[in-house]
Order: C-alpha cells, then sequence, then structure tokens
C-alpha cells in the first residue's frame, strides 16, 4: 500500500518587536514552536551588520517570534578598527526584571590611550549598564538597542572619561 507523501508549506511568522512579519517552512504549523529564526537588521539599521536571533513560538493558529540574541558582525566590527586606536571589550552578566543576560560592549577609542583610562572606561560601561538593566525588561534592552538610544546615552557618559569613536553593545543574550 502506498504512503501519501506530506508537503511542507510555508507558514507566516509574526516578528512584533520589528513590526515585521516572515515565513518559515514546515508540514505543520506546530512544529515550529521552539524553533530558531535568524533575521538580519542590516537594512533596518542603515548598514550597521547587526543580526538578530528569535525564538518561536505558536499559541493557537498563530506563529510569534520572540528575541533572543542581538550580535553585531565580527566584519563590522573590523572595518571600524583603525590604526592608532585602542579597544575596550568586556563581558558580563546581568539581571533583567524578567530575566538574566549576557552583555558584551564594544568601545573605540578616538587615539592610543594608557592601560588606567581603558579601565576606567570598561568599569564605568559596566555601572551603567548594570543599573540600566536592573530598571528594564529583556523585550525593553532589546528595543533600546535597535533604536540605538541605549549605546547613544552610554556614549555621552564614557566621553566624560575619554571621547569615543564607536560605543556599541557587541552581543545581548537572554538567558
Amino acid at each position: 500500500m502506498a504512503i501519501a507523501k506530506r508537503k511542507k508549506r510555508f507558514f507566516d511568522v509574526e516578528i512584533p518587536i520589528l513590526n515585521k512579519e516572515t515565513q518559515l517552512q514546515a508540514y505543520e504549523l506546530q512544529e515550529l514552536d521552539g524553533k530558531f529564526l535568524s533575521y538580519d537588521l542590516t537594512r533596518l539599521l542603515r548598514g550597521k551588520n547587526m543580526l538578530a536571533q528569535f525564538k518561536v513560538s505558536v499559541s493557537g493558529d498563530k506563529a510569534e517570534a520572540n528575541p533572543r540574541m542581538l550580535q553585531i558582525m565580527p566584519s563590522f566590527l573590523r572595518r571600524m578598527i583603525r590604526k592608532g586606536t585602542h579597544q575596550v571589550d568586556d563581558s558580563f552578566e546581568v539581571q533583567t526584571k524578567d530575566s538574566k543576560a549576557i552583555i558584551k560592549p564594544f568601545s573605540i577609542t578616538r587615539r592610543k590611550v594608557p592601560r588606567a583610562i581603558r579601565t576606567s572606561l570598561r568599569n564605568a560601561t559596566k555601572e551603567y549598564l548594570i543599573s540600566y538593566a536592573q530598571g528594564k525588561t529583556g523585550l525593553q534592552i532589546f528595543e533600546d538597542i535597535i533604536r540605538g538610544s541605549l549605546q547613544k546615552d552610554m556614549s555621552l557618559r564614557l566621553k566624560k572619561i575619554y571621547p569615543l569613536s564607536l560605543c556599541e553593545i557587541r552581543i545581548f543574550k537572554i538567558k
């Protein structure tokens, strides 16, 4: 007896944080539950090479993608680094209102600077981000990073220590 073949179909998945809709392929809508979706935000952010990862959740006959991770591509960061500058990296875990998150800030100074200034930049960044994250949910922080308001506020604070040519959140990941 012949077994009937199943055919994959496209299902609409809504991404509310971006006000966009995309399609994923599966046999049934329920198969999409728990799947990960990578979305390139380069055009949306006018050339900033950023990749977002979402987790799909299905409720009823509707699929929705919730943000899980934002990441700036290493090629973009390499393009921004010039000779005669220093980069200041860090990585730490913060507690948001609803979950824990990993934040990896990245800054580039305008000129070469002493280690003491780089350390004070790193410490000031960590203090600011920890206090910032305690008052917000993970979704609000995602929106602020995409809009660039978090980076702008952080840059204005760090400018008092030493002027920066670039101040970004390299990776933001919700655990």
